[in-house]
């Protein structure tokens, strides 16, 4: 176990940072964008301005190469996210957590960069007691996990409910050793790549045949891809008096379609339709 974590670890430190930043844009639904802001110099001895936006964030490198000015701005960035992603009161307070390898939230937040995850978030779900005693709970969510923790102050609820999470992860991992990988998301921009038996069934059969149990096929399709598929019912009946629900698919973004039917059953399947026919639109794009 120490040996692959070495080797993960090995792999991790052979990423350049521009392949860093651009896997953590892609988790956030955020891919940095560059652009060439100067260039200048003679042939032999140039040198380039390159700029990086990610999100809110915007930083400039300097290299010899385009691909160094690139690289440079890019660790800026990565730099930049690593202090300002920190809660506040750790950037304007004397202890930065985040610097703190004993810390559970600073641990788990350099353990989201490494693994290029989402970034913890962190909620107060909860304040009681009067104001001389009171108590928070504070929400850690990370990579669809979710834990809680409370104290005397929102930081102490926020160190326990990190604590916590970092708990759940070596549970989920079997060892004090975090091995545990989030569940892997499907991009919708990967479907005009897939060639399950599924989804070439898909491509060639034609979603008008009476009858079909769609909700079935859309099933089939999930298990194939790896995404999860969740009605939801809406209790209002359309202005007809059609029952309505809509389905959401956990792809990356979320996809979300609607259905109507005379029974609740009927709108589950036109909503499973309805997936399908953009399943399909998308995974026959050139």
């Amino acid at each position: 176990m120490a040996d692959s974590h070495v080797m993960a670890h090995q792999r991790c430190q052979e990423k350049t940072p521009v392949q860093i930043l651009h896997e953590y844009g892609i988790k956030i639904g955020r891919a940095p964008v560059y652009a060439l802001l100067q260039s200048d110099g003679e042939a032999h001895q140039q040198s380039f301005i390159f700029s990086v936006t990610i999100g809110e964030i915007t930083c400039k490198g300097r290299g010899a190469t385009k691909k160094a000015a690139k690289h440079e701005a890019a660790e800026a960035a990565l730099n930049l996210l690593k202090r300002d992603t920190r809660p506040n009161d750790q950037r304007d307070g004397v202890s930065p957590e985040a610097g703190d390898a004993s810390n559970p939230v600073g641990v788990l937040q350099e353990l989201a960069m490494q693994r290029v995850w989402c970034l913890p978030e962190y909620v107060v779900s909860l304040e009681t007691g009067p104001d001389h005693m009171k108590e928070f709970t504070v929400t850690c969510r990370l990579e669809g996990l979710e834990e809680s923790g409370t104290g005397s102050s929102k930081k102490q609820g926020r160190r326990a409910a990190a604590e916590r999470m970092l708990g759940k992860l070596q549970s989920l991992s079997g060892s004090p050793e975090i091995t545990w990988s989030p569940p892997s998301r499907v991009y919708v921009e990967s479907l005009r790549q897939a060639t399950g038996e599924k989804m070439s069934l898909l491509r060639r059969t034609p979603l008008s045949i009476p009858n079909t149990d769609y909700i079935q096929m859309l099933l089939e399709i999930s298990l194939e891809l790896g995404f999860q598929v969740t009605y939801v019912d809406i209790d209002e009946l359309t202005v007809n008096g059609q029952y309505q629900c809509l389905v959401e698919l956990s792809t990356r973004p979320v996809t979300v379609c609607h259905g109507t039917g005379m029974t609740s059953s009927n709108a589950h399947n036109t909503a499973a339709h309805n997936a399908l026919q953009y399943i399909k639109m998308v995974a026959s794009k050139l």
